[in-house]
């Protein structure tokens, strides 16, 4: 075989290899778009998680009202139920303002001493959290004590805090 021969033949394998290459790469180009044509798009969203609504108080007006509002940011509340045993249910707006007077009627039938006192509480919350209406429920522990008393005073009730 002269080297005339044997470069042809070089050639005509390279050749070929060149044509297998463009075959297969063709395959893999018409399925791509066959697999892309049948499916939708995929989006990605980032999907978060709900999180669970917890409340917290803060003593305003020297313990005369309370406002409820929860620890995250991202809750919006609408509406607040506050329930105490024996009691009838106390509604609070959507700005939490839980005043002293309402727990002081709720109240009115226990006779307690002076000083620190906390009773356990049901709260039930309508609130907005990523766009959706959500409701919760849990149970708290309502803070206070009574102030005044005496001889010719009458007592009043000051709101010390919320608890979980």
């Amino acid at each position: 075989m002269s080297d005339s021969e044997n470069r042809r033949r070089w050639i005509t394998l390279g050749e070929v290899i060149a044509v297998l290459a463009l075959v297969v790469s063709a395959a893999g180009l018409w399925l791509t778009w066959r697999s892309n044509s049948e499916d939708k798009p995929t989006r990605v969203v980032e999907q978060r998680q709900a999180i669970p609504l917890t409340l917290h108080g803060k003593v305003e007006r020297d313990g005369r009202s309370l406002t409820i509002e929860p620890v995250e940011a991202s809750h919006a509340l609408e509406s607040l139920t506050l329930t105490i045993k024996g009691a009838a249910p106390i509604e609070i707006g959507s700005d939490g303002g839980l005043e002293a007077s309402d727990v002081e009627a709720a109240l009115k039938n226990r006779d307690e001493s002076k000083g620190p006192h906390s009773v356990p509480v049901r709260i039930a919350a309508r609130y907005v959290e990523m766009g959706k209406d959500r409701k919760a429920s849990g149970s708290y522990a309502l803070r206070y004590r009574w102030d005044g008393g005496g001889l010719f005073g009458g007592r009043s009730l000051k709101l010390t805090g919320l608890a979980r």
